[in-house]
């Protein structure tokens, strides 16, 4: 597939998940076994398309890095088992490791609660050139802290400012962020992997059984299942919200993994080509030091 046509299919397949304007966004409208017209005969024609992506993922990444003028923040904030892992793993596999950095936040740690709550996430916004992606982010403050007030108790923050309008002031304060990061050319892209509560269930009962995916299992994560109606709630409040024409969210379908990944490479594809992306022009005095490099190397003996 000639690569402009390949660019628009993938602008095709990320355009229905897109969410640039949360003002009649409802979480319940989006079905997390989506997959188009793909149907699970196709998952051979699905990882061709996905190696098809990585390969252009590549070639657009070698441009960004060599431009070095832009840079690329991606977040990815899902319930656990949604496959975020494998999505990053997959779909950033082609691409040159001294151009990303992969960044998992966990729970913050004593230096990180004797700060702003977006103070960690912050200072690992990628440098220009670079693809930085957030597994968790700044967002766990208006999720997983909105399901529990109790963590909420121990940040530390002076009881004059937790007031009533304390996550309208977190969601003002998150658009305020991305849109300052678009402004310094931070292209901000964000991945809600959506998946369905049964789904989950098998995939923890998979993890459970499976003596090589223990590792993966925590009986908090099945506790968290306990809360499910809260979080489905807050991730629609939070994508409501914070969804912007500079910083769109994508929803996507994570009840398929094959699909999951395919959805998020298209995305991913069709952010960077939106930059317009190029080789630096090389300069007539370039040029001529570039020639006489050449002759010297020529002239070795």
């Amino acid at each position: 597939m000639k690569p402009d046509k390949f660019v628009k299919r993938a602008r095709e397949l990320a355009a229905p998940f897109r969410v640039s304007s949360g003002k009649n966004f409802r979480l319940k409208d989006c079905n997390p076994a989506d997959t188009l017209k793909f149907e699970s005969k196709d998952k051979g024609r699905a990882k061709e398309a996905l190696a098809q992506g990585v390969e252009a993922l590549s070639a657009l990444q070698d441009k960004l890095y060599a431009q070095d003028q832009w840079a690329v923040l991606l977040i990815f904030q899902a319930m656990d088992a949604a496959g975020k892992d494998g999505a990053i793993k997959h779909v950033m596999s082609g691409v040159n490791p001294q151009g990303c950095e992969v960044h998992s936040f966990k729970a913050p740690t004593s230096e990180e609660l004797d700060h702003d709550f977006l103070w960690r996430c912050s200072k690992r916004v990628p440098e220009r050139g670079r693809i930085g992606i957030f597994n968790r982010s700044y967002y766990e403050e208006t999720l997983v802290v909105r399901v529990h007030p109790q963590i909420l108790a121990r940040q530390k923050i002076p009881r004059a400012v937790l007031g009533k309008d304390l996550w309208k002031q977190r969601f003002e304060d998150i658009r305020a962020f991305e849109r300052y990061l678009s402004r310094n050319g931070v292209l901000v892209r964000k991945f809600f992997l959506h998946v369905s509560k049964e789904e989950q269930k098998k995939r923890f009962l998979e993890r459970i059984d499976q003596p090589d995916k223990n590792w993966k299992f925590s009986t908090a994560d099945s506790h968290e299942r306990q809360f499910w109606n809260d979080y489905q709630k807050a991730y629609e409040e939070t994508i409501r919200h914070t969804a912007t024409q500079e910083a769109p969210w994508y929803v996507v379908p994570a009840d398929n993994k094959w699909f999951t990944r395919v959805v998020v490479a298209a995305a991913l594809i069709d952010a960077l080509d939106s930059l317009k992306l190029d080789y630096p022009k090389t300069g007539k005095a370039q040029r001529a030091e570039l020639a006489a490099a050449k002759k010297e190397l020529l002239g070795e003996k």
